[in-house]
């Protein structure tokens, strides 16, 4: 059954399984705008507030763009406020992405495991959003990175905080300023992909992991919940990166903005109306 209506999500309830789908169908560029992210926010804050009445236990968050799971930050959006010198802007923009990412980090403030379906690119924010679920899914095909190094900037909505406790603090800002894409199967190795599949089969592989985290499921959370306690990461340190991310966004020159404008051409690369 779906439920609530949304200009950029698709929201699905499977009451048999009690997984709640929420697939990004973005309708102008594949990338976090401000409709997309007013969308992510209203919907985590049903979430949080109807989780046990509605049923949900476990929330995936996948796409319906074909080969495209997100690209990340509206870049277009950020050059026209670093070029007005707009600090506002750029700080309510980050905000609203980590909003969304703690509420998905926290699991909603409730007794639900966290999903990610990544069945093509996840670039910037869109890897960002993959890494802070429970568990990411991803097909063989899907390609990860970041590449805010390449126009100067870094991703301020919970990289390297993300990383760093899957991995460490060196090869997190080894991976930050590499600017990089990697391979599905390459993040498998590193353990940043917890399940890698075949094309086509993410679906499947979500229900296998439901089945498998059912046969033990208290087990599971406690081990989520002791992890969340040695390594936390706060809303506090998510701000806190974010004006980080702002002041080092207004330092950006031309040259700097030339580059953004390459990915922002990469953006508008992809009609979504027939996608949605």
């Amino acid at each position: 059954m779906t439920t609530r209506q949304f200009s950029e999500l698709r929201i699905h309830l499977d009451r048999k399984h009690d997984v709640a789908w929420c697939y990004m169908q973005p309708t102008a560029r594949p990338c976090f705008t401000l409709t997309l992210l007013g969308d992510l926010n209203n919907w985590c804050r049903h979430v949080a507030q109807q989780a046990e009445s509605i049923g949900i236990r476990y929330h995936v968050i996948a796409s319906t763009v074909p080969r495209i799971f997100n690209l990340g930050g509206d870049l277009d959006l950020f050059r026209s406020h670093v070029e007005r010198g707009d600090r506002a802007g750029l700080r309510d923009y980050g905000l609203a992405c980590i909003a969304a990412l703690h509420a998905n980090i926290r699991h909603f403030d409730q007794e639900v495991t966290t999903i990610s379906l990544v069945q093509g690119e996840a670039l910037g924010g869109g890897f960002e959003t993959a890494l802070s679920s429970d568990v990411l899914i991803a097909e063989r095909s899907a390609r990860f990175g970041f590449p805010e190094i390449l126009f100067n900037l870094f991703p301020g909505m919970g990289a390297y905080s993300l990383l760093s406790r899957k991995l460490d603090p060196k090869r997190a800002e080894r991976m930050i300023l590499s600017g990089r894409i990697y391979t599905a199967e390459e993040l498998h190795e590193m353990g940043l992909v917890d399940i890698l599949v075949p094309d086509g089969d993410g679906e499947l592989a979500v229900y296998d992991q439901i089945k498998r985290e059912n046969r033990a499921r208290n087990g599971f959370r406690a081990v989520r919940q002791v992890r969340d306690r040695v390594d936390p990461i706060t809303y506090r340190e998510l701000v806190d990166i974010v004006e980080t991310w702002v002041d080092t966004a207004l330092k950006l020159d031309t040259r700097d903005l030339r580059m953004m404008e390459r990915l922002v051409a990469r953006q508008r690369q992809h009609p979504l109306k027939a996608a949605a």
